[in-house]
């Protein structure tokens, strides 16, 4: 196909950025807020060989599973790619998704794959407040959000979200998958700002002061913490601002964060306290938590303690096991799963993070979980090198997107345990790792999908694997250029 030409297709998938997948005579084309089952009429944007992507000029039949977006910048803004489809059907895409990379990445048989319905989120929850609109599935669950503030075109400051792809910034006063206390707290930094002329940062000229306003919630504590992400060392009357914020309920922790390089990573290493505590503290199930703004904590308080509780299920501890978690974070698994465990291991690069590990095993008068700082790529290999023919019972994986390194799935098959459990946010790497390991004498057992993100395309999934038994050994080819592909991907990004 060509650029500028008219097409019409029936959207049959939607893609990993949450674009509608369709096909013209063969031809796979991209269209932004299509959803699965729309006919629609487009117009190419940009073509390549063997695909291309299109802008949608007109549902002319609706899928049955379309709804009407609850927020009125659902289409432009980057962050709820499938507001506008029936969260019954969201559900589904994202089981769908999972099973597809296992199959074609992973190369495990569709008929014989253990995997369990996915576990979904109570559609009319919203943990941070009132449902805005019922019967549109999940809202106000996210305990933390991102907002990077800029000017728009008319000279005014504005906050929001980046439109898909882009570093343009679509102003949205309200998130409804935030906390309702979150738009407070940006209009007040707002209008400081136009009170004492302090300047939104430009990405292109590399001027201006203030970045990103980071906010978090405690959903069990009702703790609140503003981390102001800035462009320079200090920020000019801010006792004025902590003043005003710390008069909010639940406003615990004020801090800046220190980030004067040319990049899109929102947070820089320094931080600076401005008032309250450092950090504020939330709870998993039983177990408080020490949360700093650079902590990794998931956003989803109500999925989170499922997530967790099935990686406790699939660890199958008795409480005499020797547990390794790896990318650990602030310790949320490894506190979970010291409580059933001999001894637990935790690995984790951020040391802020390993900091905060180590106060929430004392805060939780857990003494059987030790931390180590570093690359779980490179301290787990070196352990296993200075202790040749050690063990290990159990090995968790929460990896980030990119997934694990070979280095590391090497050590974690040299050490032998009865089971591993991987937890992922990606199930395209994970795929390629549970491949990996099915190769080196390991069975898939089983596969859990949760919903961790409504409205959204990603999707969280915890599995089991066990020994397989030397009389059962099934070898599975490895296509090494496919993992280094994926790979090199998740690096690109």
């Amino acid at each position: 196909m060509d650029k500028n030409q008219i097409f019409e297709t029936v959207i049959e998938d939607i893609s990993e950025n949450g674009e509608g997948i369709g096909k013209v005579d063969g031809y796979t084309l991209f269209i932004k807020d299509a959803v699965i089952g729309d006919r629609i009429r487009g117009k190419v944007v940009k073509a390549k060989k063997s695909y291309g992507f299109g802008r949608l000029l007109e549902v002319t039949e609706p899928s049955p599973f379309r709804v009407e977006p609850a927020c009125p910048v659902a289409a432009p803004c980057g962050g709820c790619q499938l507001q506008a489809m029936s969260y019954e059907r969201q559900l589904k895409f994202k089981e769908d998704k999972v099973r597809g990379h296992l199959v074609r990445i992973g190369g495990f048989p569709e008929d014989t794959l253990p995997m369990e319905p996915i576990l979904g989120m109570d559609p009319e929850a919203a943990p941070f407040g009132g449902c805005p609109v019922p019967g549109k599935g999940p809202f106000r669950y996210r305990n933390k959000s991102q907002y990077p503030f800029g000017r728009a075109k008319d000279g005014r400051i504005i906050y929001g979200f980046y439109a898909g792809r882009t570093h343009s910034i679509v102003e949205v006063e309200d998130c409804l998958l935030a906390a309702p206390e979150s738009a407070k707290i940006l209009k007040m930094v707002k209008a400081f700002m136009e009170e004492t002329g302090l300047e939104p940062y430009d990405e292109v000229s590399h001027k201006g002061l203030l970045r990103h306003v980071l906010i978090r919630t405690g959903f069990h504590t009702g703790e609140i913490m503003v981390c102001l992400v800035i462009n320079g060392t200090e920020l000019p009357r801010s006792e004025r601002l902590c003043a005003r914020l710390m008069e909010l309920p639940g406003m615990t922790s004020i801090s800046l964060n220190i980030n004067r390089e040319r990049t899109n990573v929102i947070l820089g290493r320094d931080m600076v306290h401005l008032a309250g505590r450092p950090y504020i503290e939330d709870m998993i199930g039983p177990l408080r938590f020490r949360i700093s703004p650079q902590s990794f904590f998931q956003v989803n308080p109500v999925q989170t303690e499922r997530l967790y509780g099935k990686a406790l299920e699939f660890a199958g501890l008795t409480g005499r096991e020797t547990v390794w978690d790896l990318y650990c974070g602030i310790g949320t698994i490894s506190l979970f799963l010291a409580q059933r465990a001999g001894k637990v291991y935790g690995v984790e690069i951020v040391p802020a993070a390993i900091e905060n590990a180590r106060e929430n095993a004392d805060l939780n008068g857990i003494r059987n979980a030790e931390f180590f700082t570093g690359s779980s790529e490179e301290v787990l290999p070196a352990w296993y090198a200075a202790h040749p023919g050690s063990r290990a019972d159990v090995i968790v994986v929460d990896p980030p997107r990119k997934g694990c390194g070979e280095a590391l799935l090497k050590t974690m098959v040299q050490m032998e345990p009865e089971r591993i459990v991987y937890v992922s946010c990606d199930s395209a790497t994970l795929a390629r790792d549970l491949k990996y390991l099915c190769a080196h004498g390991w069975r898939l057992s089983r596969v859990q999908p949760v919903d961790m993100f409504p409205q959204g395309v990603h999707c969280e999934t915890v599995c089991l694997l066990g020994k397989r038994k030397p009389d059962t050994t099934v070898k599975i080819g490895i296509d090494m250029e496919d993992y280094r592909r994926i790979r090199d991907e998740e690096k690109a990004e």
